[in-house]
């Protein structure tokens, strides 16, 4: 049996789950988010808990249910607290610039400014020019947004330059040794 599966979810006081079905909707503080599970996965509400079950003992549903449950786990948590990844640009000219929280302009090393529109329901917000905040509610939306963003100038290993996860360790290599 899934370890992660069984735990059951609490859900805060200010969030409201509703389930239709394998349709489940979450509204809280911080705004409303739906899914629809897959098939064979039985979502029960008993109070202010939810616990996901398996239809039956079969592959698929044994594969599927731990992950329908870290889905409904990050839905309450993203519409109470949210989530937010950090990014830490390194290098020497290389800053960040936030227009309006939907849109990020990276100046990386390249001739032109990079210039990236924010999808709808993330935020984004720049500190000291060379701090980069995602933030949202949708977990799987900010995690991919925050590695676009990184893939624009991943970190290299010979001088460490580039845009890197905050607290991510980039493995340096030694450079090329001189003639004697």
């Amino acid at each position: 049996m899934s370890r992660i599966g069984k735990r059951p979810i609490l859900i805060p006081d200010k969030v409201s789950v509703t389930i239709n079905g394998s349709h489940v909707t979450v509204k809280g503080p911080k705004g409303t988010l739906e899914r629809t599970l897959p098939e064979r996965i039985i979502i029960e509400q008993e109070g202010n808990t939810i616990n996901v079950v398996r239809a039956d003992e079969s592959r698929v549903a044994r594969e599927r249910h731990g992950l329908c449950r870290t889905l409904i786990s990050n839905m309450v948590e993203g519409v109470s607290k949210g989530f937010e990844k950090r990014l830490d640009i390194q290098g020497v000219g290389y800053r960040a610039q936030a227009q309006g929280g939907t849109k990020i302009t990276l100046n990386v090393g390249y001739s032109k400014p990079v210039e990236m529109p924010m999808p709808a329901g993330v935020q984004v917000s720049v500190e000291n020019n060379t701090q980069v905040i995602v933030s949202g509610i949708n977990k799987e939306e900010v995690g991919n947004t925050a590695a676009k963003i990184r893939e624009v100038r991943p970190p290299e290993p010979y001088k460490g330059k580039g845009i890197r996860y905050q607290g991510e360790f980039v493995r340096r290599k030694a450079g090329k040794t001189g003639k004697k």
